[in-house]
């Protein structure tokens, strides 16, 4: 009898939990560009199988369709795999996930992009009586919530720009219902007085009623409290104010800053676990003016160079260090008008400021942008990549 003695090569495994703008981007830059190697697979875990537009969820909160973005379809012909599922746990000792509880993948690196919600524990009662809009079931509970009251006040804790957004498409919407926007800051506070004259006078001419300087201390099932005792009653409350990750990442024994964030390299690796990579909300990344904050603006570029990196290691040379500077805060105002701030590199506002119906166009332009990028990036030769960037497609330096 004769034997035949064949050994299989072993694929290296990389597997990227959180279809958001990073991941997804990581994913498909990681995948179009190894589709012909048989030693890797790449493995995309989401709970859902359609891409959420974050960028437009205020829209959704208003009875607004927007585009319906299947993740298997955008990895269509890449070679990536795409797996359905909630990360329950990560063992980066042992190098595995645990998916609803019942499934263990194993990895040999790991992208981590699993993002950020909003923040619900930090105010007693926003868990209970407030809407957000971490997802577009979340989103489609207020819609349903401000179809049906035919009157009334909402009230949106958070002035920054979410609630900026999602306060004035709710009062363009719905002009029957009493919008007030509470924060700690004025709405705008950080940018150019010509871009904060113009987002006040729409707030303004849009009805909604802005308190800046105030803190909401409590959520009530008719209402909100504020830390001076005052009480404002509200027939919904949407809550807007802060973010937090997941905890995951922390329990995973992963380095993290003070707000749960994996602290990573120049090269966007876990400065403890360097087989494990980390991008968009859920990565502590450090530039020259400080740690990033997250925005789509910032986080396909973490993705794309997250997979650029690794195929530099897996060639056996050095990741070159991630460099990304701030363009631009495009905010929507209804949707016929919005403010687009252009910042510097470090995101404090220039003088450049577009208004009104051409900063709309704009805006919509920018929203719109994931979908045909990660569309070329599908494309893309092995000799670039590219991310949306203001409006325009910047390239960056190959993986060779």
């Amino acid at each position: 009898m004769t034997m035949t003695n064949t050994t299989a090569t072993r694929q290296h495994e990389v597997l990227v939990l959180g279809a958001g703008y990073a991941g997804l981007s990581a994913a498909i830059q990681l995948a179009a560009r190894t589709r012909k190697r048989a030693d890797l697979r790449v493995t995309l875990v989401n709970p859902d199988e359609h891409f959420t537009e974050r960028l437009r969820l205020h829209m959704t909160a208003t009875g607004q369709q927007t585009a319906a973005m299947s993740i298997p379809e955008l990895l269509d012909g890449t070679g990536a795999t795409f797996v359905r599922g909630w990360v329950t746990a990560v063992d980066a000792g042992a190098k595995t996930v645990r998916i609803d509880d019942d499934r263990v993948l194993r990895y040999d690196t790991l992208v981590y992009g699993l993002g950020s919600v909003a923040d619900t524990d930090a105010v007693p009662g926003v868990d209970d009586h407030a809407h957000t809009l971490d997802s577009p079931q979340d989103a489609a509970l207020l819609a349903d919530r401000l179809a049906r009251l035919g009157g009334g006040t909402v009230v949106v804790g958070g002035s920054g720009l979410t609630g900026v957004e999602a306060a004035a498409e709710i009062a363009e919407r719905y002009p029957e219902l009493r919008v007030e926007l509470l924060g700690r800051q004025e709405p705008g506070a950080t940018m150019h007085p010509k871009a904060k004259a113009h987002l006040d006078a729409a707030l303004a001419r849009l009805g909604v009623r802005v308190r800046g300087g105030v803190e909401v201390v409590k959520v009530l099932p008719d209402g909100v409290e504020l830390a001076d005792g005052t009480v404002l009653p509200a027939d919904a409350v949407l809550w807007t104010s802060g973010t937090r990750v997941s905890p995951l990442a922390a329990a995973a024994g992963l380095t993290v800053d003070e707000r749960g964030r994996v602290v990573t390299d120049p090269a966007l690796r876990s400065v403890s676990h360097p087989d494990v990579y980390a991008v968009g909300d859920a990565a502590a990344v450090r530039q020259g003016y400080g740690v990033m904050h997250g925005t789509c603006q910032s986080g396909m570029p973490t993705g794309v160079h997250a997979a650029l990196s690794l195929l530099r290691v897996l060639a056996g040379k050095e990741p070159k260090p991630f460099r990304f500077g701030y363009y631009h805060t495009p905010v929507s105002l209804g949707r016929h008008d919005a403010v687009v701030q252009f910042t510097h590199p470090d995101d404090t506002p220039r003088r450049l400021v577009l208004t009104g119906k051409r900063a709309a166009k704009y805006k919509e332009t920018v929203s719109a942008a994931p979908w045909p990028t990660f569309a070329r990036m599908k494309k893309m030769p092995a000799s670039g990549a590219f991310w949306p960037h203001g409006g325009r497609y910047t390239r960056i330096r190959s993986a060779k």
